[in-house]
Formats: structure tokens, sequence, C-alpha cells
């Protein structure tokens, strides 16, 4: 028998990706919810349907192999019993290697799991406030003004932001070195080398800046075109190098307090790279927030002397995106700082893409139902992709946070080291499965011993 003869309704608000994975996992362990969506009565800027889960990118949830990041995070939902990776897996195309499904289809078939579900609630209207009692809010990126208002005053005007400017973040082990080398600017950090940096030579330098004048960009949205704050404070390079031939070196190409070791002299250009994750695995391109095309970033950062074969595990954007601070504002659990019954999930806390944020709608919604039956929420082993991208949103440095997708540079290592990339990932994917599997067993034996009637299977 569960703790609590009578659970309370809980409030989720969004029915996109993460809101509907969360009333999904919250129904199937005998809570009754309350689904809020505007739509369509209320549209965003980018959605078209009043169905949930729509998808307003691509049609892609990205690779399916387990030796894969995405696969592997797929994996792990298919295990947790994900309703949304269930339903792509139902209306899935020819992709490849990778997992498309028919848009309208999934959609469809998401809203009608919802609808149908006894449990379940769905009320068409929009929220404006945050409600009182067990919530979980899931609104997105483009969460409408009146409740980002609220968030923000709940979160710290600072602690919320409207605007992604993402630089690429490649991984360490994918950098050459030489001719890249380690040194902060006039050895501020007393020789530890902080940053990576790759130098140019003048020659290099201008082509590298006619290759960005010339390469394609991603078009903006209408609301973001008309936004006259969008690049506020964050020039894109290709906005830079449109200006002048040496902005950019003047810029974050500065090479200023820097001395390459193979000639003793300052580099006519350099590109930074600083540490972007906790086990040093990952580094970020100081300074390159971008809109061009992913192929062309790709490219033309490969220009880069000692980024040649540059192993990508985020490319650059800049696009509207509301997100909150989730290093201060969020514990592991995806629990508000200082209120329990309070969750997020879904891109508003930091994750980037389709499975990131139904990731998120799974663990939050699974750890709401576990509050509400008197159990305490639990954290996923770092171990899992799932896990490990979480930690990365709840414990990145606060002052240079942005949105993450899953990524193998985010798993602790291999002890022993395993050398061979391919069979590093296997090892990766076998070891997460694993700890996943011991996870679930210790989950259900706590919900069996509380509230067996509700025990997910």
């Amino acid at each position: 028998m569960s703790m609590i003869q009578s659970p309370p309704v809980v409030t989720v608000v969004g029915a996109g990706l993460a809101g509907s994975e969360a009333a999904w996992q919250l129904a199937r362990r005998g809570v009754r919810v309350r689904l809020y969506e505007m739509r369509p009565h209320r549209q965003t800027e980018a959605h078209q349907t009043g169905e949930f889960a729509e998808l307003v990118c691509s049609n892609s949830f990205g690779a399916l192999a387990e030796d894969k990041a995405l696969g592997l995070l797929k994996a792990e939902l298919r295990r947790l019993g994900s309703l949304i990776i269930r339903c792509a897996d139902e209306h899935a195309l020819p992709a490849g290697g990778a997992l498309a499904v028919a848009r309208d289809a999934f959609s469809r078939s998401v809203t009608e799991a919802i609808l149908a579900h006894p449990l379940i609630t769905v009320i068409r209207e929009e929220v404006t406030d945050i409600p009182e009692g067990p919530t979980l809010i899931a609104t997105g990126p483009l969460t409408a003004p009146a409740l980002a208002e609220r968030i923000a005053a709940l979160a710290g005007q600072r602690y919320l932001y409207f605007y992604d400017a993402l630089a690429p973040i490649v991984t360490l082990e994918s950098i050459r070195m030489p001719p890249a080398w380690r040194q902060s600017r006039y050895d501020r950090d007393s020789g530890q080398g902080d940053y990576i940096n790759c130098p140019l030579t003048r020659e290099q330098y201008e082509a590298f800046v006619q290759a960005i004048r010339t390469a394609e960009r991603i078009e903006l949205r209408r609301f973001e075109q008309e936004d006259e704050r969008f690049f506020e404070g964050c020039l894109p390079i290709e906005v830079l190098a449109d200006r002048d031939l040496m902005a950019l070196a003047y810029g974050p190409m500065r090479p200023v307090g820097l001395r390459d070791p193979a000639t003793g002299k300052r580099p006519f250009a350099v590109v930074q790279l600083r540490q972007d994750n906790l086990a040093g695995t990952l580094y970020n391109i100081v300074g390159f927030q971008t809109n061009l095309k992913w192929p062309e970033q790709r490219r033309i950062l490969r220009m880069i002397p000692g980024l040649e074969e540059a192993e990508f595990v985020r490319l650059g954007q800049m696009h509207r995106n509301t997100f909150i601070n989730s290093p201060v504002l969020l514990r592991p659990t995806l629990q508000w700082h200082n209120r329990d019954d309070l969750f997020f999930a879904g891109q508003i806390i930091g994750t980037e893409g389709y499975v990131g944020s139904t990731a998120g709608g799974l663990l939050a919604g699974l750890n709401l139902a576990r509050w509400v039956h008197g159990l305490p929420p639990r954290v996923l082993p770092r171990e899992t992709m799932a896990g490990a991208l979480f930690h990365y949103v709840t414990h990145a440095e606060p002052k240079d946070f942005q949105p993450m997708k899953a990524n193998f540079g985010l798993l602790p290592e291999l002890d022993p080291p395993v050398r061979s990339k391919a069979e590093r990932y296997r090892a990766y994917a076998a070891r997460a499965l694993a700890a996943l599997e011991a996870w679930i067993a210790a989950e259900q034996a706590e919900w069996a011993a509380v509230a067996p009637a509700v025990s997910p299977s």
C-alpha cells in the first residue's frame, strides 16, 4: 500500500517532449496529473499545431547504435519505459543509422497516449504563474513571457537567460599538440596552462576569415530577426569577419600575452580553447559563437592548426532559448534548490536536443512521483549517459553555464583506460547499461516495498 492513501494531484506545465514524458512517468506510478498546454489557443513562434511533443526542427532523434552517445541515451530511455522513445520507434522512417520519425504521426501517437490515460487530465490553458503544490515545469525554450517573468522572479533575474550563444566544443584527445600548446595569457595561471592555443600565420588567418565570410549561415527565424537584442554584446564570428578583415584578430583571436613555443614568438592570431567539464575531456572554442551552418562549421574550424581532426561534441549556435542556470538552481534530482515539490525538465534546464529533453522529463517525472509517494528522489548513475548529462547540467561552472547535449566526454573515464575510440565507446555503453540495470532493480524494489500497486515494471 502507498504511504499516501490519496496522492495529491500533480501539475505539469507544458506538453512538449519533456512534459509529455513526465506526465506519463507520473501516471504510470499512480499519480494523478493535470497537464497544462496553451497550444493551440496560444501558439509559440515556432510551433504549428496543438499536438503534444511536436517536433519543430529536424525529425531525427539521432544515432541508433549504442556506441553513439544519443544511441546509448535512447537505449537507457527504452529500458526506463519512455513513452517518447516508444512512439518514436513505432513511427520510425528509413534513415540509415539514425532514428528519424514521421513527425505528424509521432506527435499524434504521443497525444493519443496521453489523452487516453485515465490519470491524466489535459487542460488547454496558458499558465502565467508558478502553481502551488507539487509541480513540474517543462515549458521549453520558448516559454511564454508571463511565466518566464515569474520564473525569473523566483530564480533571480541573473539566473534566467533568453538567448543561447553556444561556442563549439571539441574533445581533448582530438586536438593535435603541437602545433597547439597549453598557456594562459601572460602565464596568469602560474604556468599551469589552463588554455589550449592554436596558432595561425597571417596567411592562415586571412584564408580563415575569407572562408567564414563566404560560408552558408543558418537563417534566423522572423521573431529573432525582429528582436534588436538578439546579438547584443555577443557578436557571432561571421558578423565580426564581415565588419573588418582584422576584427577577429583584435577580438577572440587576439594573440597578446602568448608565445608559441615552436617559434619563440607571438603568433599572428590564435584560437583559444578552455576546459569545459570537470573531467577535462572537453574544451570549448573561446568566443566562437556562430550561426554558420553545421557542415560549414566543421569544414572551417578544421582549417585551424591543431584542429584538423577535431571531434565536435557540440557545434556553435545562436538562437532564442529560455533556460535557467541549473548549477545554481537545481539539485541533481531536478528539484528546485529550495522547494522540494517543484521540479524542472527539458530544454529550460539546459539540455540540448529531443532525446536530452525526453530524458529530463523522465527523471523529473519519476522523482516527483517518488516524492509524492514518500520516497526520496534518486540520482541516475554517472556511468549512464543520462546520469552524466544531468550531473553536468547541475554541476557545471555557473558563470559559464550553457546548454549541453549528450556526449561521451561527459562520462567518467574507464579504469583501466581503453585506447581505441571504437572499443572505448562500446565499453562505455556496456558499463552504462549494466549500471542502469542495477539502478532499476534497486528502484523497483523500493516501489514494491512502499507502493506495490503502482510499482512500474
